[in-house]
C-alpha cells in the first residue's frame, strides 16, 4: 500500500474526491476542510493499492493539482486493515508488477545528476577496480562494481527515451560523459604513480588469470548487458531496489573503464581497447535493454487500463 496526501484548493475538493472514491483501490479516505496553510486549501489523505496508484496520478494531475495544490505519495511498510486488505483486492493487476511512472522519473533525475559525490564515487570505484586488477583480486572488482553509481545515468536515458524526456537523456548522458573520463584519468595518474614507487611491476599485467574477463569482450558480454539492464529497471520500477546489488555486481562497466587507464599507461595497447570495447558494450547494452524493458511495461499497463475501463463500462 502507498500513503496519499493531496493538498487541493476548496473549489477542486469535490473533484479530487469523486476520484478516489470511483477507485475500489482507494481505502482510508479522509478529507480535512481549510487545513491546509501554504498553499491554502483542503488536505485529502487515502491510502491506495500500488497498481492503481499511477492512473490516479494521472487524473490529479489533470484536475491540475500538480500546479496551484500538491500530492505526495509515500511507501506504507505495514497497513493492519481489512479495509486495506480489500482495497489491494479490488485493484486489477499486482502491486509489484506495477510501475509508478511519476516515481520513476523522480528517481532516475535524483540519481543522475553530475554531483561531487558521484564523482567522487564513480572515483573510487575506478581506483578500487584498478587496485583490484592489479592485485588480481576478484574481490575488489567486485566492491568496484558495488560501488559505481553509474546506473542511476543509464536509467535515466533509458526512461528519457520511452518517455521522450531530452531532459532526463541529457542529464543521464552529461554524467557519463563527464564521470567517466574523469574518473579514468585520475586512475592513469594513480598508475602514474604506482610505477613511480615500483607498487606496479612491468610484467604484473601478465598474469591476471582471476579478472580476464575485465577486457575479454565476447557475446557473454553483451548477453550480461542486456540481463542487467532488464532486473535493473524492473529492481527500479518494482520498488525492489535491493535487486540492484546484484545487477552492479554482474556489470563490468567501471571495472573495464579503470583497467583501460592502467594498460594504456602500461602501454598494453590491446588490452586496453579491449577493455573500452567492454565499457561501451556495457553501456549500450543496459541503456538498450532498459529501454525495451520499459516500453513492454508501458504497453502492458496502457492496456491493463484499457480492459479496466472497458470492465467498468
Amino acid at each position: 500500500m502507498l500513503h496519499l496526501r493531496i493538498v487541493t484548493p476548496a473549489e477542486r475538493t469535490a473533484e479530487v474526491r469523486a476520484l478516489l472514491e470511483a477507485e475500489p483501490g482507494v481505502a482510508h479516505l479522509i478529507v480535512l476542510p481549510g487545513t491546509a496553510v501554504r498553499p491554502p486549501g483542503d488536505l485529502v489523505l487515502a491510502d491506495i493499492a500500488r497498481e492503481c496508484a499511477d492512473s490516479l496520478l494521472g487524473g490529479l494531475r489533470g484536475l491540475g493539482l500538480d500546479h496551484d495544490g500538491a500530492i505526495t505519495i509515500e511507501a506504507l511498510d505495514t497497513v493492519l486493515s481489512d479495509a486495506a486488505d480489500r482495497a489491494e483486492e479490488a485493484a486489477p493487476g499486482e502491486g509489484s508488477d506495477a510501475v509508478l511512472w511519476d516515481e520513476l522519473i523522480a528517481r532516475t533525475g535524483e540519481d543522475s545528476r553530475l554531483t561531487v559525490s558521484f564523482q567522487a564515487f564513480l572515483t573510487i570505484a575506478c581506483l578500487l577496480a584498478a587496485i583490484g586488477a592489479i592485485t588480481d583480486s576478484p574481490v575488489l572488482v567486485v566492491g568496484a562494481m558495488v560501488l559505481g553509481p553509474e546506473f542511476g545515468p543509464l536509467a535515466a536515458v533509458a526512461v528519457g527515451l520511452v518517455l521522450r524526456r531530452r531532459d532526463l537523456v541529457r542529464r543521464g548522458g552529461l554524467a557519463l560523459a563527464a564521470g567517466f573520463p574523469l574518473g579514468m584519468a585520475i586512475t592513469a595518474l594513480a598508475t602514474l604513480a604506482f610505477d613511480a614507487t615500483g607498487l606496479l611491476a612491468a610484467d604484473t599485467l601478465d598474469h591476471l588469470a582471476e579478472v580476464e574477463f575485465i577486457y575479454e569482450v565476447g557475446p557473454f558480454s553483451l548477453i550480461v548487458a542486456l540481463l542487467a539492464g532488464i532486473a535493473g529497471i524492473l529492481a527500479l520500477t518494482s520498488a525492489k531496489s535491493g535487486s540492484l546489488v546484484g545487477v552492479f555486481i554482474s556489470v563490468t562497466t567501471v571495472p573495464a573503464a579503470a583497467f583501460a587507464s592502467v594498460a594504456l599507461i602500461e602501454g598494453r595497447f590491446v588490452e586496453a581497447g579491449q577493455s573500452a570495447l567492454q565499457l561501451v558494450v556495457n553501456l549500450v547494452g543496459i541503456v538498450v535493454a532498459a529501454a525495451l524493458t520499459l516500453v513492454v511495461a508501458r504497453r502492458l499497463g496502457r492496456r491493463r487500463d484499457r480492459g479496466r475501463v472497458l470492465s467498468d463500462g
